[in-house]
C-alpha cells in the first residue's frame, strides 16, 4: 500500500510546493528590503520597537552572554541584545536573505556596533555546534520558515543547557469584536500601505495571509515542546496580536 506524501506547504493562504518556499520567501524580502524598517513603523504604529524591547527584557541577559538572532533581518533585536551583553559577549545575527543581512550589517557599521557577527544562515540548518548559545531569539520570522518544527528543534540544538529561546512573533488575536477590523487594516489597508510606500502590494498582502497562517499561540508552544523545549510558555500583547514564545533546554 502507498502512503500519500504531501510535500506542499504555504505560502499566505497557497499551497506551493515545499521545495519552494524559502525561494519565495526570499523573494518578497528582497523586494521589501529596502523600505523594511520604515513599513514596520507604518504597520505598527511604531508598536513592533515596544514589542522587541519586551522581548528584550524577558531575555534577562547579562554581560559576557552569546545570543542568537534567527531570522534577523535588518538586525532590531541584534543591536538590543549587543547592548545588553557588552563587549564581554557575542551576538550572532544570522538570516538567510542576503539583502536583508547585508542591510542589517550596514547599519550595525553605521552606529558602530562591532561585536555583532553577521550569518548568512537558514534557520532548518544552524551552521553552529551544539550547546554554542546562551540565548536564541527570533522576531517576527518563524511564520516564514517552511519547516517550523526542524528549525526549533536547531534552536534547541544550539542552546546550551539552562539556556532558553525567545519567539516574538504575530499570533491569535483572542478579542473576537476587533477580528473584522483587524481583518480589514491586515488584508485591505495593509496591501495599500505598501503599494504606496514600497511599490508593493502583494508582498505586503503575503505577510498578511501569513500572519493568518501561522500556529495559534497553543500549537507553537505545543510545536516547541515537540522540538525538545520545556517549560514552554508565552505572554501575549496587544489582545493576541502579538505572542512572546519561551522554551527552555535543560
Amino acid at each position: 500500500m502507498n502512503e500519500f506524501r504531501d510535500d506542499s506547504t504555504d505560502f499566505g493562504f497557497r499551497r506551493i510546493p515545499a521545495a519552494e518556499k524559502a525561494e519565495q520567501v526570499g523573494a518578497v524580502f528582497r523586494s521589501v528590503a529596502a523600505r523594511y524598517d520604515l513599513m514596520n513603523d507604518l504597520m505598527s504604529a511604531g508598536l513592533h520597537r515596544l514589542w522587541k524591547r519586551q522581548t528584550l527584557a524577558m531575555a534577562r541577559l547579562r554581560p559576557g552572554h552569546e545570543v542568537l538572532d534567527v531570522a534577523a533581518g535588518t538586525g532590531d533585536l541584534s543591536r538590543l541584545c549587543a547592548r545588553a551583553v557588552g563587549p564581554q559577549g557575542r551576538v550572532v545575527m544570522s538570516d538567510i536573505n542576503e539583502a536583508m543581512l547585508s542591510l542589517g550589517r550596514d547599519r550595525m557599521l553605521d552606529k558602530g556596533l562591532l561585536g555583532i557577527s553577521p550569518v548568512q544562515a537558514d534557520a532548518e540548518a544552524l551552521p553552529f555546534p551544539g550547546s554554542t548559545f546562551d540565548r536564541v531569539v527570533i522576531g517576527f520570522g518563524l511564520r516564514n520558515v517552511t519547516d517550523k518544527l526542524r528549525a526549533l528543534r536547531e534552536m534547541h540544538r544550539v542552546l546550551r543547557p539552562g539556556g532558553f529561546v525567545l519567539i516574538l512573533e504575530f499570533s491569535r488575536l483572542y478579542l473576537p469584536p476587533l477580528r473584522p477590523l483587524y481583518d480589514a487594516y491586515s488584508f485591505q489597508v495593509l496591501p495599500r500601505i505598501g503599494r504606496l510606500v514600497a511599490g508593493d502590494a502583494e508582498s505586503y498582502r503575503y505577510l498578511a495571509e501569513s500572519i493568518r497562517m501561522h500556529p495559534d499561540q497553543e500549537s507553537l508552544r505545543d510545536l516547541m515542546q515537540e522540538a525538545g523545549l520545556e517549560d514552554c510558555d508565552y505572554t501575549n500583547l496587544n489582545g493576541g496580536v502579538v505572542a512572546i514564545h519561551r522554551g527552555y533546554r535543560y
